[in-house]
């Protein structure tokens, strides 16, 4: 068949040729977006009088037919035509003849690719926030169900300061609460129409790229035709954006399965999401947890192949472009899978209460509580510090704990300790004693609690 662009060579394209340019292999998921650009395309131009009403009508029907054949799997993609949007023009061409041959009018593969890939990722951001909204939801639920729960802090995986269990998961929705705002700050940028650009310098015909973006929900128009042609700065973006929730994610899994470890046994996970060995049959592993922790790699990775793909490129449109969306499919690819897991997960997941109250009073936890204890009396904080420090290690050559100090023993240390030094020692008492808003104490994460839940409704 002739291509589009053959118009200028004597040659038939090499085959090998044809196998190594062809995109179809992996860009024909744009389908959908590709024809409802061509749709708004095509309701421009009879809007402008480039094409009549009636040629709009067979086009937009014709093309919504295509779709379905596409969703049915009926299309057979072929390397000869290169790419998606190239397939459906032809089978366009083949039912309308010189009418389906006006539709291209005023484009250029150039714009049209930028807006397929902008209606793409716009989708993808929508889908991927409602994703993380459900890991939101799935641990807003445990730390209402867990807030009774004290649970060792750790910095440096070495135990710090008491904290409750529900302030644990309210900071992974942080996390994630950054993950949602920065896609949608990506997706202001996404959300920029480059329809009408054309190849690099725009055309003399009288489109109306303000009619095309209002009926594909732009929320404004790119400005330069010259920049449309190379932008992919929303893809990098929003590949950077995966990236982050991938570190996210892999940071939760590697914490969960360091407390499903037998040495901590913090974590009790749901069968339905743990495999088991060939060979050892006691074995419950987290291949779920350790899996999402190594596709972060891949995500991570795309980063680094979107930004070597832009970083040399000249002005407008070069082929290399066509790269770009095999590393934002993976990545979104992956995302998404972790995701889906990571919800039902959340709420399968049960604390082990009882191991961890096993040694919640151990490695001197409410040690911070006793410094501020000094510092409410009056005792500059490095001197509180340096002596609650002592104490600590006159309890470690005694392999006792600072609760099991009598008074007079810590009057020695300090002599403005008095008896209501009881009210800060032991785990559950440093806890209590955590009132700063945003800390780990009762009151500020039940406050938290109600706010996280008022924003899931």
């Amino acid at each position: 068949m002739e291509k589009a662009w053959g118009g200028r060579f004597q040659e038939a394209t090499d085959k090998r040729v044809e196998k190594f340019t062809e995109s179809i292999s992996f860009d024909s998921r744009l389908a959908d977006c590709d024809i409802t650009g061509s749709q708004a395309h095509a309701r421009m131009l009879a809007k402008v009088g480039l094409i009549s009403e009636a040629e709009r009508d067979q086009i937009v029907e014709e093309l919504e037919k295509i779709r379905g054949e596409i969703q049915r799997g009926e299309m057979e993609f072929r390397e000869d035509l290169e790419d998606i949007h190239m397939h459906i023009e032809s089978r366009l061409t083949e039912r309308l003849g010189d009418v389906g041959r006006k539709l291209h009018t005023g484009r250029s593969r150039n714009d049209q690719v930028s807006t397929d890939l902008k209606l793409y990722v716009r989708e993808a951001i929508d889908h991927v926030d409602s994703l993380l909204l459900e890991v939101q939801r799935a641990f807003v639920e445990k730390a209402a169900t867990d807030k009774e729960i004290v649970l060792p802090g750790y910095t440096h995986l070495q135990r710090a300061m008491p904290v409750l269990a529900s302030h644990y998961w309210l900071a992974y929705c942080e996390k994630f609460e950054r993950d949602r705002q920065r896609l949608a700050d990506c997706r202001r940028r996404v959300n920029v129409s480059p329809l009408g650009a054309a190849a690099l310098a725009g055309t003399s015909l009288p489109i109306d790229r303000q009619e095309t973006a209002k009926l594909l929900g732009f929320g404004d128009v790119a400005r330069n035709s010259l920049d449309v042609s190379s932008d992919r700065d929303f893809l990098a973006e929003f590949v950077f954006d995966l990236s982050l929730i991938a570190a996210h994610l892999s940071s939760w899994a590697e914490e969960w399965i360091i407390w499903f470890s037998t040495e901590f046994g913090f974590l009790k996970l749901p069968d339905a999401f743990t495999t088991g060995s060939s060979i050892m049959p006691q074995k419950r592993n987290p291949d779920v947890l350790e899996l999402i922790r190594g596709k972060s790699a891949r995500v991570m990775a795309s980063v680094t192949q979107v930004m070597i793909l832009l970083k040399g490129l000249p002005m407008a449109y070069n082929r290399d472009l066509q790269e770009d969306k095999i590393a934002m499919f993976d990545a979104l690819d992956t995302v998404v899978a972790c995701l889906e897991l990571a919800a039902p997960l959340v709420r399968g997941a049960e604390l082990q209460v009882e191991r961890i109250n096993e040694k919640l009073d151990d490695g001197f936890l409410d040690a911070t509580a006793l410094m501020e204890y000094l510092i409410k009396k009056g005792v500059p904080m490095r001197t509180g510090h340096g002596t609650v420090g002592k104490l600590v290690a006159l309890c470690e050559s005694r392999k006792c704990r600072l609760s099991d100090l009598s008074l007079e023993e810590l009057r020695e240390a300090c002599e403005l300790i008095d008896e209501d030094v009881s009210s800060v020692l032991g785990t559950r008492n440093a806890n209590a004693a955590l009132v700063s808003f945003g800390s780990g104490g009762a009151a500020p994460v039940n406050e938290q609690i109600a706010w996280w839940q008022s924003r899931m409704l």
